[in-house]
């Protein structure tokens, strides 16, 4: 196993966060993050689409959009330094024909005016699928993905199956300033994760803080499935007492009532958010349960414009569970 870390800096002065991506459920409309597409936006995907002929665009002058196009530079703009999420509505995947692979083609389109493409998965693919359970989940957690900007494309929402449930990094913030500022500074401090790698790879070890701040902005990342993965390793530094008590503490406050925002979504509908600014729930299903599954298509992106992070703060990210094979559980 190899091992980074980061090395100590002065302790950090700890103030609320303010401006438009601390939020509250209750503070916000659909307005304030839904935006319509009309049959403009979605005739140029079509057009777009029928010139590839099934090939992923490479840039964005590949898949030009002229309308819907500035519409998205709009979105980056709000995840940067708005509210931290979009939601696209009013596509329809059935004109897209060929199933899950038009989906997927769309979002990959999409994708191409907002930033550059990651891979995820052991096959290093560009979309993944996810399928989140219905509500009874064993358990889970928000978290943050290792991107600048994610983007979910909902192929199917049953009705018996949970909202997509969104939390503002911010807040959570201020409420452990707020409750307990001893164990808020504990995660400014370094925490060892598990580094997402190729499978196959010597497990490796980064000591990564939930809460900092990179040029002047704030940063939340959070990856507890990683920070329990790392935990798994012998050699890896155990986690104090208290460094677990203020991780219990952080899952506890995302989970509060009127804290998190409930968003139903419909197939077709895309929702862009910046992990940084806003964490999402996901769920991990009972094992053999063939119940009710809300399907998605994940687009992780890196942008140009991002904030700078601390150094080894983008390649952590959701870690698998133990003994997990095949797809991916997301929420």
């Amino acid at each position: 196993m190899s091992a980074t870390s980061s090395p100590p800096g002065p302790r950090p002065r700890l103030v609320p966060q303010a401006g438009p991506s601390a939020w509250r459920a209750p503070d916000l409309r659909p307005a304030d993050w839904m935006v319509p597409l009309g049959t403009e936006d979605a005739a140029e995907i079509e057009a777009v689409l029928a010139a590839l002929g099934g090939r992923a665009p490479a840039t964005a002058a590949e898949a030009p959009l002229p309308r819907l196009g500035a519409v998205l530079r709009q979105a980056a703009t709000r995840l940067d330094t708005g509210r931290g999420l979009v939601l696209l509505r009013g596509l329809n995947l059935d004109q897209l024909g060929e199933g899950e692979a038009g989906a997927e083609a769309l979002l990959l389109v999409l994708g191409t005016h907002l930033g550059r493409a990651l891979p995820q998965g052991n096959a290093g693919e560009a979309v993944q699928r996810l399928d989140s359970p219905a509500g009874g989940a064993t358990r889970w957690r928000f978290h943050a993905d290792a991107a600048d900007i994610v983007a979910l494309l909902t192929l199917r929402q049953p009705p018996d199956v949970d909202p997509v449930m969104l939390v503002s990094a911010a807040s959570v913030h201020n409420e452990m300033l707020k409750r307990n500022r001893a164990a808020l500074e504990l995660l400014y401090a370094p925490i060892p994760h598990l580094l997402l790698q190729e499978e196959g790879a010597t497990p490796a070890v980064v000591a990564l803080p939930v809460f900092s701040t990179a040029s002047g902005a704030f940063v939340g990342r959070y990856a507890r499935d990683a920070i329990d993965a790392a935990q798994r390793l012998p050699e890896t530094p155990r986690l104090t007492a208290a460094q677990v008590e203020a991780l219990d503490s952080l899952d506890a406050i995302c989970a509060e009532p009127g804290l998190a925002l409930r968003m139903e979504v419909r197939p077709g509908d895309v929702l862009l958010f910046n992990p940084l600014l806003v964490w999402k729930r996901r769920a991990e299903a009972v094992e053999g349960d063939a119940g009710a599954v809300r399907q998605a298509l994940r687009l992780m992106l890196v942008t140009p414009s991002s904030r700078a992070l601390p150094h080894g703060l983008a390649a952590v990210g959701e870690a698998p569970a133990p003994g997990a094979t095949g797809g991916m559980v997301g929420g």
